[in-house]
């Protein structure tokens, strides 16, 4: 390629992502709508549309524990057009699908957006009240109890299997294309338990719609004050929480990024999406988490852990 064609490409894509963004953007959720990370996705993209100047439109789609949307996005052009916002679950993808077309670590990083604590939850008329009502009811040979997920590597799926692991029980799991339609079912008594995100819990448990055991940090919080942990009602250590993030496609411009990132982070300071986050048990994260150079290290990390997670708990 001549020098003066190279000089005209790399001007026009220099021009691009200074103008970037040009037009509306695509944040892909793979999960059901009504879902934590559906919650969570919509409240950032409201208020981060005033920095970008452009309408994002959020597009759920779920399925095989969130890595067929992600494989969408994979696949999209790397012009930030077209984002994922999910959890912690993005670092299962590998040891659970190992013939997944793409490399969920080679997504392009742009920022953390919030943690979120889980919750232990069962349907509103189930016998047990209380933790170790619950035990006793899964130690009993003759009960065999319904759990819900939001499907294979989700982090209700996650959080199921530590909690079959530490209590010994013998759950019938419930897959479900997201959380969503596994509370609706969790509300209409048709399955027994749940462990599922404050964003997904909260409002039903205040309502009286189900019922609560347990949160799944180390201390209570402050959404739940009345709720003990499952470390307090006789699971010692035991403690998973979700984080939700934002990448782009893998090769997406650092310019782009870094914008994205600043659009993130004052969305994050919104007294909206601050109240709101808070009324669902959970916070933003601060400035220096909602960086492409935060969300890299998390990411990895986690990658790391879960895959030894999944390794002793998952079934052979």
């Amino acid at each position: 390629m001549a020098a003066a064609a190279v000089f005209g490409l790399f001007a026009t894509e220099g021009h691009a992502q200074s103008r970037y963004p040009e037009r509306p953007i695509t944040i892909v959720v793979p999960a059901a709508a009504g879902g934590p990370s559906d919650t969570v996705a919509r409240l950032v993209a409201q208020a981060m549309t005033p920095s970008l100047g452009q309408q994002i439109v959020i597009e759920n789609k779920g399925g095989a524990g969130g890595s067929l949307g992600a494989g969408d996005v994979a696949k999209a052009p790397p012009d930030g057009y077209t984002l994922l916002l999910y959890h912690i679950g993005v670092a299962t993808f590998a040891p659970l699908y190992p013939k997944l077309p793409y490399k969920p670590e080679e997504f392009s990083s742009v920022g953390l957006v919030t943690e979120v604590p889980m919750v232990l939850v069962g349907r509103s008329d189930l016998k047990a009240n209380t933790m170790p009502e619950l035990l006793a009811l899964l130690k009993d040979k003759g009960t065999s109890l319904t759990i819900g997920t939001a499907g294979v590597g989700s982090v209700s799926h996650l959080c199921a299997l530590v909690l079959a692991k530490e209590t010994g029980a013998k759950f019938v799991d419930v897959p479900y294309k997201g959380s969503g339609p596994a509370m609706l079912d969790l509300v209409g008594k048709r399955i027994d338990l749940m462990c599922d995100q404050t964003t997904n819990t909260v409002n039903q448990i205040k309502s009286g719609d189900i019922k609560a055991f347990g949160v799944t940090t180390r201390a209570p919080i402050a959404a739940l004050p009345n709720v003990p942990t499952l470390d307090q009602s006789g699971l010692k250590g035991f403690e998973i929480t979700a984080w939700h993030a934002l990448w782009a496609p893998k090769g997406t411009p650092e310019a782009i990024r870094l914008k994205l990132s600043e659009a993130l982070k004052t969305a994050l300071k919104d007294p909206t999406v601050i109240d709101r986050m808070a009324s669902l048990g959970t916070v933003p994260v601060p400035d220096a988490l909602a960086t492409p150079a935060a969300l890299d290290r998390q990411f990895r990390a986690e990658i790391e852990r879960l895959g030894k997670l999944l390794a002793a708990v998952a079934p052979n």
